[in-house]
């Protein structure tokens, strides 16, 4: 159950991760938000319901909630984020079981009622554990990312010309929303230190989000003089075709991101990357090795660190062949959601 209004990164891997479990021959299905984005995605011989998901706290949405819950008669309820968590309340001990699954380091009371509780990185459960949830009822279970499925060449060049982009140009990719986390600011910063062009050839930038910063990022690229090496592309819902165009990802949130699927992403599309060393990135990246990292917040770090994997075909190379190692050892599809359903059958045996 997720009760968001908008399709961002946490609810593609919402929908990816349901898909997996019923390939998985589990029998899942899903409440949504009537009206959101969520509402229109085609998952084939998925079931999906519609529930109000008003507010936080409605009796309408929580009525809607119970009424679902007790005709499915479900062995487990998993619930995303704030709204859907809040409005599932079940009684302990008897009946269905409620997972609530955090990606973040949310304010914690909303999720207390939940029986037990999910956290997508090491450092998440430690601080959930740390704030009052009993750890034997914690568990941590990172996000998978599925392989990629190249497109033909003749897409990707026709990409590259619909966006203006030069034959020759080194092309960075940075996707995300537009708020305050992502540290795009510094992005920009750091675009604004580096040079025209890095072994003879142009850079450009992609920015592929949208967001409450969009309106501030594009006023600061002007200022900066960049409006003629950035290409706003807005969001992207199937962003796998950039993903193929670019040459380098850069991943520049601050501390307070917590896992971050654009790492496991570039990781997956064999690209190098660039990223900040914020909680989840300091958990599974390893500089010099699967990425190159600099701290946050540090726009001439980040200069540098583009520039040093740009000029060193060896190093990105090296930082490629780490990714695509982590992604087979850690975060593949199997792997991952064999520890949710290990973990949907520890519980049901309680």
């Amino acid at each position: 159950m997720v009760g968001s209004k908008a399709l961002g990164g946490a609810e593609q891997w919402f929908l990816r991760f349901c898909a997996a479990l019923a390939e998985r021959g589990a029998p899942v299905e899903l409440a949504v938000r009537t009206g959101s984005d969520l509402e229109s995605v085609e998952l084939p011989d998925l079931p999906l319901h519609r529930l109000p998901f008003l507010t936080v706290w409605d009796p309408i949405s929580r009525g809607a909630v119970s009424r679902l819950i007790g005709r499915l008669a479900p062995d487990i309820v998993q619930t995303y984020m704030g709204r859907a968590t809040r409005l599932t309340r079940l009684k302990a001990g008897s009946g269905p079981i409620h997972i609530a699954r955090l990606g973040g380091y949310y304010e914690l009371n909303p999720y207390r009622h939940a029986h037990a509780w999910v956290g997508n990185t090491r450092g998440l459960c430690d601080w959930m554990v740390q704030q009052g949830l009993p750890a034997d009822r914690v568990f941590h279970i990172y996000n998978f990312v599925d392989p990629p499925r190249p497109f033909p060449s003749a897409q990707v060049d026709a990409l590259r010309e619909r966006l203006g982009l030069p034959a020759d140009a080194w092309i960075l990719m940075a996707i995300g929303r537009f708020v305050p986390v992502k540290g795009h600011v510094y992005l920009l910063e750091a675009l604004s230190r580096l040079p025209d062009r890095i072994g003879g050839r142009p850079l450009r930038l992609l920015f592929l989000g949208d967001g409450v910063l969009e309106s501030r990022l594009r006023l600061q690229a002007e200022q900066e003089g960049l409006a003629d090496r950035i290409v706003w592309t807005g969001w992207q819902k199937n962003p796998g075709l950039y993903y193929q165009l670019a040459d380098l990802v850069v991943f520049p949130s601050l501390d307070g991101e917590t896992l971050g699927n654009v790492i496991l992403e570039a990781w997956a599309w064999s690209k190098p990357l660039v990223t900040s060393r914020f909680r989840g990135a300091r958990e599974i990246a390893h500089h010099g090795e699967d990425a190159w990292c600099v701290p946050c917040g540090d726009g001439p770090a980040l200069a540098q660190g583009i520039q040093e994997v740009l000029r060193d075909p060896h190093l990105t190379a090296t930082l490629v062949e780490g990714g695509r190692k982590q992604v087979r050892t850690k975060f593949g599809r199997a792997q991952i959601t064999d520890r949710y359903l290990e973990l949907y059958s520890l519980l049901t045996r309680k």
